[in-house]
């Protein structure tokens, strides 16, 4: 049996050992813009694909998730924003999930930060309820950090289960998840990234090549983005020209996301220009979320490792930018225009809805918008073509009560602590601890006893009672004491047995007190934003007052995008080369969704699915795998070939008839001749700066590379490389260079 022809036979024969059961189901973004989230059931073991919200916080949105979130076994996070892990904190606070949660470093201290600025930018304005602080500790707390390539086999339920994580470009952490079992991949890579750019590396997803299942969104199917430089050069003309003209520049961004790339760029415009307009990064946790990204080198781009390995210079020690938590903050600032990045993106709550309101009003200004906003918000009424002249914005504040308010207030709470206290017992209250009669109760102690002829001691119980002599308690009344007992020590001929894990610090609680613990601010920064702190912790009856404006649009209104997703020729270039044997959409509009699936079923591959909200689909991959025993004979005439870590190698056999539940694979007659097969992966670029080592001039023109004057080497199909020229001495040498990039079997 030839090798070329293994594949297919295996997926046409019955028996062998049955594929794994692969079942998904669309929790929340299917065939719209809703956060993600997704179930995907392998052989009975429940993932959770991303447990995302908006920023609206809308219960009604989790309902299928609630019907399902205490039968997870495990949660998946790709990227820290809230469209992807915004409901983690009330899903485990409120609908009963204790899955533990994987995740990479930089999801799981980001994703806190944008969970802790949005319960406070509420908080402070509102009573809201929905989960508090200690609800994102308890989230996060359950979660295991992976690093990228990192594989981890589960356990227990999950044996014979795989999880990797892989680059994805975007946001800090990003992860394409690979979920391996037995020889099938499931690859989960959403919002990815193929662009490399200044704080991050691209995505690693072009590495793939055949999984059984590819689930990817269709969310930027139908954009186009411009090059990079040209991006850029726009963005800071707008920028500039609202300054000069002396209006304020508000971005609305997100807490711990595409800030990072906006930040790192202006900072090097601001210092290369010599530029003194006040720049400021205004959030809740601005301060906690520079020192993190200083600290996570090693997840950025090799630019930056790079710098930072050679040099020490650490890219996100920003000299331009001011890090504020409050707006007195910044209202310290010099006066005059300035930029100021402030959450939230989607202008319904935090700083930047408030800074909208007060600036929209100033034909000078401008409000600059680097991703789509989410639907519904007031952020993508603002992205409207055209855009509105008015809206309506409701601001909600909290207010302390005074006068006849507060006094009714603590009239109320001494009403509930009397009841309360009205609802003991009143047994339990009274005074017994000091006198009463009656027999005192009986208790039993056993003694120490000593060893014979040693000085060890030994109990005869692992803990004792603690006795409080000449003491006689009444048996109705309390315990004069909170219960105590004294665990009896072992003792040796050197001294008390300790347990050294007692006196161990972990690893990730000296990096908890470490990263908690805040330096010197530089430059006026604060390091806590005291305000909050008072409002959150120590509260005062107060009440919450909502006020709705009309707001006057007449301030500049522009989007740029800086979303940092692959766009759509790229996403359809990516999925002919992975050439997945089952691809599943999600997270797009329906008109996009459609226009991918119709694409992919004729340029990707035959089985392409767009499953609805709540549709259950089975991806099950149609291969059979067996077992096969490869023989002596057989093994005596392979020539291996080396190929980095692994050795391959032609085989031409027969199966024979199965022994001990394998099939044995024995030398075949008379082998039949095969073309000669080229392992290797070539990117054209490499090739490049391969001809120009051995002296061939080469360049990129019309996606063909041309080499000399009249050969062209080109990509065909995605895994197809094609050489066209006349025959001629620089054909050959060139041919020949690039035969010596692969193996051939």
């Amino acid at each position: 049996m030839g090798g070329e022809n293994m594949a297919e036979e295996e997926e046409n024969k019955g028996g062998g050992m049955g594929s794994s059961s692969v079942q998904m189901t669309p929790l929340s973004g299917a065939h719209s813009e809703s956060p993600l989230c997704y179930l995907l059931e392998v052989d009975g073991f429940r993932f959770l694909l991303d447990c995302g919200w908006t920023d609206a916080f809308d219960v009604a949105q989790l309902q299928p998730l609630a019907s399902v979130a205490s039968t997870i076994d495990a949660v998946l996070l790709s990227y820290p924003d809230t469209m992807h892990l915004g409901a983690l904190p009330y899903a485990v606070g409120n609908l009963g999930l204790t899955a533990t949660v994987y995740c990479t470093l930089p999801v799981h201290r980001m994703g806190q930060m944008y969970m802790y600025d949005h319960y406070l930018s509420r908080r402070a304005v509102s009573n809201f309820d929905l989960f508090n602080l200690d609800d994102v500790d308890t989230a996060f707390g359950n979660s295991v950090q992976l690093k990228y390539s990192q594989h981890h086999p589960l356990q227990g339920k999950g044996e014979g289960i795989t999880i990797t994580p892989y680059a994805a470009g975007r946001l800090l952490g990003g992860t394409v998840w690979k979920i391996t079992v037995d020889t099938e991949d499931i690859i989960y890579a959403v919002d990815f990234n193929h662009r490399k750019e200044r704080h991050l590396n691209g995505t690693v997803l072009q590495s793939f090549v055949r999984p059984a299942v590819l689930i990817t969104d269709s969310y930027n199917a139908l954009n186009n983005q411009p090059l990079q430089k040209q991006r850029d050069a726009e963005f800071l003309d707008v920028v500039m020209k609202a300054l000069r003209a002396g209006g304020n520049v508000l971005l609305p961004v997100e807490t711990a996301g595409r800030v990072l790339e906006l930040v790192l760029y202006l900072d090097k415009c601001w210092a290369g220009d010599k530029l003194n307009y006040p720049m400021a990064l205004l959030t809740n946790v601005s301060y906690s979320t520079l020192e993190f990204a200083k600290s996570l080198l090693e997840w950025m781009s090799d630019a930056i490792a790079k710098s930072f390995e050679h040099t020490r210079d650490n890219s996100f020690v920003l000299k331009y930018l001011k890090l504020c938590h409050t707006r007195k903050d910044l209202d310290d600032l010099p006066a005059g225009p300035k930029v100021v990045f402030a959450s939230m993106a989607s202008l319904e709550a935090g700083f930047a809805r408030e800074l909208f309101v007060e600036w929209a009003t100033d034909s000078n200004n401008l409000v600059l918008f680097t991703e789509r906003g989410q639907v519904g918000t007031l952020s993508r009424k603002l992205q409207a073509e055209p855009p509105p002249k008015v809206v309506k914005v409701t601001l909600s504040k909290k207010v302390p009560l005074t006068g006849e308010e507060l006094k009714a207030h603590e009239e109320q709470n001494r009403s509930k602590q009397e009841a309360l206290k009205a609802s003991v017992p009143v047994e339990e209250t009274g005074s017994q601890l000091s006198g009463g009669s009656g027999p005192a109760p009986a208790v039993t102690v056993e003694p120490v006893k000593a060893s014979e002829g040693t000085n060890k001691f030994t109990s005869g119980a692992s803990q004792r009672d603690v006795l409080i002599e000449g003491f006689t308690m009444p048996p109705d009344s309390v315990a004069p004491m909170f219960p105590f007992h004294e665990r009896a020590s072992d003792w040796d001929e050197y001294g008390e047995i300790i347990n050294p894990d007692d006196y161990i610090t972990k690893d990730e609680d000296m990096m908890d007190y470490t990263l908690t613990q805040q330096g010197p601010a530089a430059d006026g920064e604060e390091k806590a934003d005291g305000e909050t702190e008072d409002l959150i912790l120590n509260e005062k009856p107060s009440k919450v007052v909502l006020e709705d404006i009309t707001v006057q649009v007449r301030c500049s209104l522009h989007y740029m995008d800086y979303e940092g997703r692959s766009d759509g020729k790229s996403i359809k270039n990516i999925l002919a080369h992975v050439a997945p044997l089952k691809l599943v959409l999600v997270h797009g509009s329906a008109e996009a969704t459609e226009h991918l699936r119709q694409h992919c079923q004729k340029n990707v591959c035959q089985f392409v699915y767009a499953p609805r909200l709540s549709e259950t689909v089975d991806i099950t991959s149609d291969l059979s795998a067996y077992k096969v025993r490869l023989t002596e004979q057989l093994m005596s005439n392979v020539l291996f070939r080396k190929l980095g870590d692994y050795e391959l190698a032609w085989v031409d056999g027969e199966v024979g008839a199965e022994e001990d539940d394998m099939l044995p694979l024995l030398p075949a007659a008379t082998p039949p001749p095969h073309k000669a097969v080229y392992v290797g992966d070539l990117w054209l670029a490499d090739f490049k700066q391969l001809l120009a080592t051995k002296g061939v001039q080469a360049e990129f023109a019309g996606g063909l590379l041309r080499c000399g004057e009249n050969i062209a080497v080109r990509k065909s199909g995605g895994q197809q490389l094609v050489i066209e020229g006349p025959l001629s001495e620089d054909y050959y040498r060139i041919r020949e260079l690039l035969y010596s990039q692969f193996y051939m079997l």
